[in-house]
């Protein structure tokens, strides 16, 4: 994990430093907010039960309930500990019924191969969002944070996030926060390093929310 730690951080600094040269905004908001720290996860079943876990809830929440649910399972989550669990234990970590069946959908997918996890890092980021996407409980979203933060793609741009829509109209000098529509279109100049974009939105968001 160091030496991973240590390329996704060399990756960010390049890709900021080509943004702020191609981009004055850019520049500007490193100046006063400084630069985002890299994020990582490990790839897998357990990154992608997170995510469910923490699917509208606070991220302290988020983490508690995550960690309570690997305790019932044994220590960590995994797919066939999951399935053999009943439903009380499941609720009883903290899971609506909804998500105990978003993660059980999630759990079919990978031990029948219909989500391959150990194909994701080879495949394209279009490949792994529709492969993602393909299972109940998970959108484009949850499908651009694996990419972002697990398989650590350059040019991911979650233009859903309320957040990086937040920071992104601040850094371009927008009095409202804008549409999700408006975000995907102006980012495309700042292609092809619009994951280091979004974690500069979520530092300027977090630092200054509109």
């Amino acid at each position: 994990m160091t030496a991973r730690k240590g390329e996704a951080a060399r990756v960010l600094k390049e890709s900021l430093e080509a943004l702020a040269k191609a981009h004055p905004v850019v520049e500007t908001a490193l100046a006063h907010y400084g630069p985002p720290e890299p994020r990582l996860r490990p790839g897998g079943f357990g990154t992608l039960a997170r995510i469910v876990v923490g699917q509208q809830v606070s991220t302290h929440a988020a983490r508690a309930i995550g960690d309570r649910l690997a305790s019932a399972l044994g220590g960590r989550l995994a797919a066939q500990p999951l399935l053999a669990a009943s439903d009380e234990v499941l609720r009883g970590a903290g899971l609506s019924g909804q998500k105990v069946r978003y993660l059980r959908a999630l759990a079919v997918a990978v031990e029948s191969g219909e989500l391959p996890l150990r194909r994701l890092p080879s495949m394209s980021d279009e490949a792994v969002v529709e492969a993602i996407t393909g299972v109940l409980g998970f959108g484009v979203w949850s499908a651009h944070m694996y990419l972002l933060f697990s398989l650590g793609r350059q040019d991911v741009w979650p233009a859903g996030d309320l957040a990086v829509r937040g920071g992104f109209g601040r850094l371009l000098g927008w009095e409202a926060r804008p549409t999700e529509a408006q975000v995907r279109e102006a980012s495309t100049p700042f292609a092809p390093h619009r994951s280091a974009l979004a974690l500069l939105c979520w530092r300027v968001y977090s630092a200054a929310p509109l």
